[in-house]
């Protein structure tokens, strides 16, 4: 799996965080999205995919 992020299409819903905080965070001045793992476990996958499914933005981006 790999994970990519269009950080300016974020709109800082901070949904990625809540479904995925070891692959997702958010900048603190603006609540962007920050990828913290490009490449994350497959244990994670299910998470990820619900991250990338529920961004208000589609801004996440994930390739099997």
């Amino acid at each position: 799996m790999k994970v990519t992020v269009e950080q300016d299409k974020c709109i800082a819903a901070g949904h990625c965080v809540m479904h995925a905080a070891a692959v997702f965070d958010q900048r603190d001045d603006d609540g962007v999205v920050e990828l913290l793992d490009a490449n994350p476990p497959a244990e994670l996958a299910a998470d990820v995919r619900e991250a990338a499914a529920v961004c208000p933005a589609m801004a996440i981006h994930v390739e099997e």
